[in-house]
């Protein structure tokens, strides 16, 4: 299977603690919208719809990345800022 371009890594904190979670391929979040996300919301249904029509071609992969931010925030992650995840990774 080909792995399709996400773009830049998108890392969110997933946990209370602190745990985060590095985004890399449109593959990687559609799993994880599918297994492991911690909420069945509209937002997280709209972007399964985005995730999936970018994979099919039908959307372009910005739309299903914007999708995706706004599940994430109704999900209560939180984004790294890229500063702080290029300082972690010197």
């Amino acid at each position: 299977m080909m792995e399709i371009t996400w773009g830049s890594p998108l890392t969110l904190v997933v946990s209370k603690d602190g745990d985060t979670q590095r985004f890399t391929t449109i593959e990687q979040v559609f799993y994880w919208l599918r297994k492991k996300w911690p909420v069945a919301d509209r937002a997280r249904d709209l972007a399964l719809e985005q995730v999936d029509a970018a994979m099919h071609c039908l959307t372009t992969v910005g739309a299903a990345r914007r999708a995706f931010i706004s599940a994430a925030q109704t999900a209560g992650f939180t984004p790294v800022p890229r500063a702080t995840e290029t300082a972690a990774a010197c």
